[in-house]
């Protein structure tokens, strides 16, 4: 696939020409990432703009006492790298490939010249932000509010908006993150992850199928945890 071909579908450059798009081709560059490669880590100078072409990555952060909390999963034509390029900061997380990766990076001055050139592109990123600030709002809410299983709950429906594919009402997660990944990202333990997942599959919310989980009734299972 060609660079102008991914582009076209990331949010922030989907308004924008072909010609716009060759142009961004030309400044960038594409790099592989092995899988468990640490891509980006926290407080490092931020120097680029990160766009996923194929692959999964893990936004992560370390705790007060050493333990790494998932914030999310980025999967093919996301991005990261953002904020530092904005605010000229150290980066704010750890970036690790979840598993084998190409990325397409731009360097921060080539970006900061791109939204002075195409306001259209600065709108775009202003509303993915918007959109991400909104989707961690209700995440940081039900994770102080909920208990274990709507926890569990809250993380499934994160990956469900985020890498699910819907058909006839049911939504299929092809990959489910890893037990202790899950468990990371809802604040709890990998035990707790394993006795929730078996506990809705018994209730006939969800089935599981090796590293895929499918729920059956999408709309009923957001009705009943969020």
């Amino acid at each position: 696939m060609t660079a102008v071909e991914f582009l076209s579908f990331v949010p922030i450059f989907s308004e924008l020409p072909v010609d716009t798009l060759e142009k961004i081709e030309k400044i960038g560059a594409r790099k592989m990432y092995g899988k468990n490669t640490v891509i980006l880590l926290e407080e490092e100078a931020g120097t680029a703009l990160f766009v996923i072409i194929h692959g999964k990555v893990k936004v992560s952060r370390t705790s007060n006492d050493g333990r790494e909390v998932i914030l999310t999963i980025l999967n093919e034509n996301d991005f990261f790298g953002e904020m530092a390029i904005l605010d000229g900061l150290t980066r704010s997380a750890t970036v690790t490939a979840v598993e084998d990766s190409e990325l397409f990076i731009i360097q921060r001055t080539d970006f900061l010249d791109l939204l002075r050139e195409h306001s259209e592109i600065a709108v775009a990123l202003l509303q993915e932000l918007t959109s991400r600030l909104r989707s961690a709002d209700t995440k940081i809410k039900a994770l102080s509010l909920k208990d274990a299983e709507g926890k569990v709950a809250t993380v499934i429906l994160q990956l469900a908006d985020d890498l699910g594919k819907i058909k006839h009402g049911r939504v299929e997660i092809e990959k489910l993150p890893m037990q202790q990944d899950l468990a990371s990202m809802a604040g709890t333990s990998r035990e707790t992850i394993s006795r929730t997942l078996h506990s809705f599959a018994k209730k006939g919310l969800v089935e599981l199928e090796g590293a895929k989980l499918r729920i059956l009734d999408y709309e009923k299972f957001k009705e009943m945890f969020n």
